[in-house]
């Protein structure tokens, strides 16, 4: 089984694990992917650190995870252990041990059948190869926790800091709990994010999957999505900007490994029953605006005198925080008419409209012609702060963007019926 929960909260994703540890063991097997840099060794250590005498740690990215034993030995404390307690087993990035479902699988089966009381949380920061090892091996054995990036509000209790100020450094500089101490170091800054987090992402996670046979062309496709925030973009338009140019199925199946690597999503066009003749453009949605202001050669926008720049990532940063919260995000077009997202899942059905600047109903033509054709779906305007009051007076609900950053859409004010 898979649970497919998702969490962007550190406090929200210790208490699921604490709930499905506190269950009989050995239960199933919680497998925790993620982004990197988002805290999901941290997570473990603090598991770790909570009972010593229960816990085992181990990194499959250590250097002795590659001894002849290790893991035999390891797997060998554990049911030594347990003879006498119950046994807490943690693996750190577990993806990197060649065959790893297969073995997890052969232990995990041993414990059922000699009922030992072991319990096993793994992490992961390639969502493909331990999905793809997860299902071949440990079906009806697991289940999986999203720890997707942080959201302002996280960002807000960790760090002491108000919502207002966690929006928007999330704007300009992302939610990595880790680049946080960095940041009146901008070159400092920079080079982690591309150290610690871009480079391993892509040259050690996608790249070792064994489906990328042009690494060149790979990073091309990531550089150009990144520099294209919360943008409609053609595959055929995509591959015009890329200097080593590839064929369409291949620039869209690296878009999709990207995804898989947590650090942009195609976002796809809305579609309601209908099926759609030819495939239409994803909106290319970097789910960390941190990965913008660390490829970007200027860094992030000018918050005074870069308005239409500012625009795209904050949009961007909206989109991204309804994706990473487990939100399902599409676009919605019908030229000259366009509505920004539309969303569904645990915040309800919402078409919405990011307006980071001033605006007036003309601007709002395709929401509330979307909202026309789809009443399911409540119009909402993400307006900067103080504007509210503008999408309030043509009847429609809003918030700002700081709200939205912070919340979601639950604090929105709601216009007239």
């Amino acid at each position: 089984m898979i649970d497919s929960s998702a969490g962007t909260d550190p406090a929200q994703i210790r208490g699921w694990l604490r709930q499905r540890l506190a269950e009989p063991a050995p239960g199933r097997i919680q497998l925790v992917t993620g982004p990197r840099q988002v805290g999901k060794t941290t997570l473990l250590l603090e598991l770790a650190a909570q009972d010593p005498e229960a816990a085992l740690y181990a990194a499959a990215d250590a250097p002795e995870a590659g001894l002849p034993g290790y893991w035999d030995r390891l797997w060998a404390s554990a049911e030594a252990k347990a003879a006498s307690r119950q046994t807490l087993v943690l693996l750190d990035e577990i993806h990197l041990l060649p065959d790893w479902a297969a073995s997890l699988k052969a232990y995990w089966d041993r414990f059922r059948r000699r009922r030992l009381p072991i319990h096993i949380v793994a992490t992961g920061s390639s969502a493909l190869r331990v999905t793809q090892g997860s299902r071949e091996s440990l079906a009806g054995r697991f289940e999986r926790i999203v720890f997707a990036h942080w959201s302002a509000s996280a960002l807000a209790k960790t760090f002491e800091m108000s919502v207002a100020d966690a929006a928007r450094h999330s704007v300009l500089f992302g939610t990595y709990p880790g680049a946080w101490t960095l940041r009146d170091d901008r070159a400092r800054w920079r080079a982690y994010i591309r150290d610690a987090i871009i480079e391993p992402a892509i040259g050690r996670d996608v790249l070792a999957l064994g489906q990328v046979r042009r690494p060149a062309l790979l990073r091309q496709v990531f550089a150009v999505a990144a520099g294209s925030p919360a943008h409609i973009v053609s595959l055929q338009k995509l591959q015009g900007r890329l200097a080593d140019r590839g064929a369409l199925e291949t620039v869209a199946h690296y878009l999709g490994l990207l995804q898989e690597a947590y650090l942009v999503a195609g976002v796809e066009k809305f579609s309601k029953g209908a099926v759609r003749r030819r495939a239409a453009p994803p909106k290319l949605v970097t789910l960390n605006n941190a990965l913008l202001s660390a490829m970007h050669p200027d860094g992030p926008p000018d918050v005074a005198g870069q308005a239409d720049r500012l625009g795209a990532w904050i949009e961007n940063a909206c989109l991204a925080s309804a994706i990473n919260q487990g939100q399902r995000v599409t676009y919605w077009r019908e030229e000259p008419l366009e509505v920004d997202a539309v969303i569904e899942g645990s915040w309800g059905s919402w078409a919405v409209e990011v307006k980071s600047g001033r605006f007036e109903s003309r601007d709002l033509g395709g929401l509330m012609e979307f909202s026309r054709r789809h009443p399911a779906f409540r119009p909402l305007v993400i307006t900067r702060p103080g504007d509210e009051a503008t999408a309030l007076r043509f009847g429609l609900d809003a918030i700002s963007w700081i709200d939205f950053l912070g919340a979601g859409p639950s604090s929105t004010r709601a216009g007239p019926p």
